[in-house]
């Protein structure tokens, strides 16, 4: 469960915030960043600011698995897709006009900028433009045909972060206009349905435009958007509509709403300053966890919120906006919580769905996910039989528009810009941040490491003369004894806060962040054992049978079978894992999230629990821990989640 984090005292003063842990309120002195916007007064005050896209580019092997993305299905889905092609209403033609074209274009726009690749940057600019050149006289955009509020949402996202990007003044223009447009007809013509739920992504959009232009009119729409949509500080802590698995789909407990309605308590508190909707913010992912939590940091519902089960599903929807969700609240906020659960998230459920090339992709994953067929008997709440396949448009096409955002929006935002003008890393992976600091001095921070297989995160400064500023790194919680050394010199740290290194940078100076990465042991449903080092969360290795059972390669649909058995128990040293668990590092190759090409290994033994079988074409229901077991002790091997198509995560536990 997610905490509010105690931060160190240097850390809050540097923020100019004090903080009442029992309480929850916060107080602070007015700051803002000089060189990247901030929110205006009378805005509450936010931790930090978003780099601009393209300030920060990966680097390493995340360049590689954008890059393995760009030439998945991210870069070629209008090619085929009908709903992409060019009779997609937001292209001026007669098909889909709702949220498949927005969906689409807010994951295309980072991908096409941060891998720089020709061909998705044309696409960027065909999907952006016909918005930009087609608006309504009254503001609206999009087809006009579409009278739902809801699709403005992903496409006013887009446009930010092209405009970011790009400069274009068209954009601060439509979105002004628009903004018109809904304060003028929303009176009568009110928020319904999606949007109502939704509405935190299109309030969002407001408040980057009052940021930039102070437009006192953009939180008029943006307070009655909050007026008209749901109260979900009030949903989240009273949580009725989402305790157990949920019997019928509802609005109110589908999985995809509830991952974006994680920041809408926020988005509340910066409108209005209310400490109850911050406090609702942790109260919203406590109960999830509580109620719905899965072993890689997301929860359950497929469709709709499923319970603790690990044979039960998570729409690969909901990962996607649950890590914009995050992102988001680490802005707001500043909470290094936050960055952990953004990372445990992007490093195992992101990955997880896709095939290692990632043209295909899964509607639903399980994190005890044994294998993947068509079938009507199964566990999900209300999808239907092609769920689990990996494919083209598994059950509903809605996750093969908006899968493309997770990666591009994670590595945009692993580094933010602090209230004092220094930088934040706020989440860990190989990249290149280039951002002005103190005195208008631009500085390169070029971040060498192949963290989260590895602990070590080597940082490289490159500035055209000495500056002095504050630099803030997340020490996760889970890392004890985590040491940063700056030109050689060693810095003790404390885990779960952001440690402060404010310094006169000089050209050339290099910083080493050791963040030891210790085996943990969660206990989780019906007391059964999961396995973490790091960020990552580790499951049993199953040998892959893919079979093509529909479409055309290389976007085909594929059924996966296991060819060895995954029903094990294991043999595990609760007190001291690492004595029953051993690790194996191996090197990062071209094709990062693959089971034959997993960076790194866990050793560990277990038997066979035979009562644990197959149910509704997946793993049955987990038998309650400790179990005993007489067959012969195996040697069992264990990989990344993200690496492991077929997997068990959650394991019963041996009585030995």
């Amino acid at each position: 469960m997610i905490k509010i984090s105690i931060v160190l005292t240097a850390i809050m003063v540097c923020l100019g915030v004090s903080m009442n842990i029992a309480s929850g309120e916060i107080s602070s002195s007015p700051k803002s960043n000089s060189y990247y916007p901030a929110n205006k007064a009378p805005l509450a005050e936010n931790a930090y600011s978003p780099l601009p896209l393209g300030a920060v580019k990966p680097n390493g092997w995340l360049k590689t698995q954008l890059q393995i993305q760009a030439d998945g299905l991210s870069g070629h889905l209008p090619e085929f897709w009908p709903s992409l092609g060019p009779e997609n209403g937001w292209l001026g033609g007669d098909g889909d006009p709702w949220e498949r074209g927005p969906y689409y274009t807010d994951g295309l726009v980072p991908l096409a900028f941060l891998t720089g690749d020709k061909k998705l940057i044309e696409m960027a600019h065909k999907w952006v433009g016909w918005t930009l050149e087609n608006q309504a006289e009254n503001g609206w955009i999009g087809p006009v045909r579409n009278e739902d509020w809801w699709p403005a949402g992903p496409m006013l996202k887009a446009l930010t972060q092209y405009y970011e990007f790009t400069g274009d003044p068209r954009v601060i223009q439509v979105m002004q206009k628009f903004f018109e447009c809904a304060k003028n007809e929303l009176p009568a013509r009110p928020l319904h349905s999606w949007a109502k739920f939704r509405w935190a992504d299109t309030a969002i959009n407001a408040i980057w435009l009052y940021n930039r232009t102070g437009d006192p009119e953009l939180l008029e729409v943006a307070n009655l958007m909050m007026k008209q949509g749901l109260d979900y500080a009030d949903l989240f802590t009273n949580f009725k509509p989402y305790e157990g698995r949920s019997p019928k789909w509802t609005l109110e407990s589908h999985v995809v709403n509830a991952a974006m309605g994680v920041k809408t308590p926020c988005v509340m508190w910066e409108l209005t300053g209310n400490q109850k909707y911050r406090k609702a913010i942790y109260t919203a992912i406590d109960n999830l966890d509580k109620f719905h939590g899965q072993a890689a940091g997301i929860f359950s519902g497929d469709e709709c919120l499923a319970g603790k089960n690990p044979s039960q599903g998570t729409e690969l929807c909901a990962v996607v906006e649950y890590m914009f969700s995050l992102e988001v609240l680490m802005k707001s906020l500043g909470d290094p919580a936050f960055g952990d659960r953004l990372e445990k998230i992007a490093y195992n459920a992101l990955p997880a769905p896709f095939s290692p090339d990632m043209w295909a992709h899964q509607y639903d994953q399980q994190a005890n996910q044994v294998m993947c067929k068509w079938s009507e008997d199964n566990w999900w709440t209300t999808n239907l039989a092609d769920s689990g396949l990996y494919g083209l448009e598994p059950n509903c096409g809605c996750c093969t528009a908006n899968m493309h955002q997770g990666w591009p929006k994670f590595v945009s935002h692993l580094w933010m810009a602090t209230p004092d003008d220094g930088l934040a890393a706020v989440a860990y992976g190989p990249c290149v941040v280039s951002a002005k600091v103190k005195g208008d001095v631009p500085v390169t921070i070029t971040v060498d490491t192949d963290y989260p297989f590895d602990e070590i995160v080597c940082m490289s400064f490159s500035t055209p003369k000495s500056v002095k500023f504050p630099l803030q790194l997340r020490i996760p919680d889970w890392a004890e004894d985590a040491t940063i050394s700056i030109n050689g010199k060693a810095i003790d740290t404390e885990p779960g806060t952001f440690a402060t290194v404010d310094r006169v940078w000089e050209d050339g100076d290099k910083l080493n962040l050791r963040l030891p990465m210790k085996i943990r042991i969660e206990r989780r449903f019906n007391n059964s054992a999961t396995i973490l080092r790091g960020p990552l969360v580790y499951s049993l290795k199953i040998g892959e049978e893919w079979t093509k059972v529909a479409g055309e390669e290389p976007h085909a649909d594929y059924q996966v079978m296991p060819t060895t058995p995954w029903n094990y128990g294991l043999i595990l040293d609760m007190e001291n894992p690492e004595k029953s668990i051993t690790v194996k590092k191996k090197s990062v190759g071209k094709m990062i999230y693959s089971s034959d090409t997993a960076p790194i290994e866990l050793h560990v033994k277990g038997r066979i629990v035979p009562e644990w079988k197959e149910e509704h074409a997946g793993a049955g229901m987990l038998p309650v821990s400790p179990v005993k077991s007489s067959e012969p002790i195996q040697d069992l091997v264990l990989i990344p989640y993200g690496c492991a198509k077929l997997r068990v995560t959650e394991f019963p536990v041996l009585d030995e």
